[in-house]
């Protein structure tokens, strides 16, 4: 079992994973932390973008000669194949890593899993630690890859009544804040940007033309260009049509704050589309942030 500090590890490697999103795609965004052998942290690293360093690379870079007969925390099974970058689990077995902990088994393994070739090796391998919480950031990635299609992400600025209405100055300070987290950003013209512009390197590419408003040419337009999370600005016909086709995965309405005397008046349009279930609600300045997943 997983010592308290291997689950401090873990959680480490899981929030620091997160820095790779909106940036690594095809790739996922995934951390690692390096134990001494005394179980003291002595390296850390995430993955960047595609063609860069994983981040176990980048952990054991960190730890030098410390990473000898320790433990590698990793959210993501280490790598079975070479690519661009080195096979990561070979990189384990060259620092004389004696341990390593997983949080998510990778769907995309070529054969033999990197899991299965640390144990071969003599490693001690134990997968599905504190699995729920690493798919935090590893879900929407894992979701594309059994979707083969990007995640898709709706938000809508509506009225006091419920209806959608063009973006206000505090939504698009919201989407602002959300587009960072995308891969792609795309606006009401259909237009699509970078979420964080010049982030993903030679190996992604951004549709150069409006995003076709019919969703089967959208979603083949999107996955070419190498998106995994993709962030649409409505009300647009797009949207609208992906919403009607399924496709959309969660849904943002960004909701004016009621007055007091208000707050039990029914609103004339239904809240969330038909087939979504609430799954956070905050408030950002004078609106309510509510999120809703498809089921």
């Amino acid at each position: 079992m997983p010592t308290s500090v291997e689950l401090a590890a873990m959680r480490r490697a899981i929030i620091i994973s997160a820095s790779g999103l909106g940036t690594t795609s095809p790739n996922p965004a995934v951390g690692c932390v390096i134990l001494d052998a005394a179980g003291r942290t002595v390296g850390e690293g995430y993955h960047l973008r595609k063609g860069d360093p994983h981040a176990e690379v980048n952990a054991l870079a960190a730890a030098g000669a410390r990473a000898a007969g320790g433990t590698a925390v990793v959210t993501l099974e280490p790598c079975n194949h070479e690519g661009l970058t080195p096979a990561c689990h070979q990189a384990l077995l060259d620092a004389r890593i004696a341990r390593v902990l997983i949080a998510v088994m990778d769907p995309t393994s070529r054969g033999e899993g990197g899991a299965a070739r640390l144990r071969k090796a003599g490693v001690d391998v134990q997968t599905h630690v504190l699995e729920d919480e690493a798919l935090v950031v590893l879900g929407p990635w894992r979701a594309s890859q059994s979707f083969q299609r990007p995640v898709l992400n709706l938000l809508i600025q509506t009225n006091a009544a419920g209806y959608a209405t063009a973006p206000t100055a505090e939504a698009l300070a919201e989407i602002e804040l959300q587009r960072h987290a995308h891969d792609l950003l795309i606006s009401l013209d259909g237009l699509a940007e970078e979420g964080r512009t010049g982030s993903h390197g030679r190996h992604f590419s951004v549709p150069a033309q409006p995003v076709p408003d019919e969703p089967g040419d959208a979603v083949t337009a999107l996955a070419e260009a190498g998106a995994r999370t993709v962030l649409l600005v409505g009300p647009s016909k797009l949207g609208e049509r992906l919403l009607s086709g399924s496709l959309v995965d969660c849904v943002t309405l960004l909701v004016p704050v009621p007055e007091p005397s208000q707050a039990t008046t029914t609103t004339s349009a239904p809240l969330l589309p038909d087939g979504y279930v609430l799954s956070r609600i905050t408030r950002a300045g004078g609106q309510l942030v509510v999120s809703a997943e498809r089921r």
